[in-house]
């Protein structure tokens, strides 16, 4: 049987997806590096998709610039 990839994470998971404590992962959301989790009545999720683009959006080592979520497309 073929395993599934979610297209939405919790919390926790979204957190293990970028490799950080969930801590730093909350501080990253408040900050604007990652997107706002969805709402699917009073459970917060997140889409891999929009954390793959703001992973991409995040700056090189060395490279000077303070983007946000609000900056990706």
């Amino acid at each position: 049987m073929a395993k599934v990839t979610p297209a939405l994470l919790r919390r926790p998971a979204a957190a293990e997806y970028l490799a950080v404590s969930a801590g730093i992962f909350d501080q990253m959301v408040r900050d604007g590096a990652m997107p706002r989790p969805r709402l699917f009545g009073s459970i917060k999720l997140w889409s891999i998709r929009d954390l793959d683009r703001a992973i991409d959006a995040l700056p090189t080592d060395g490279e000077d610039r303070s983007s946000t979520w609000d900056d990706v497309g």
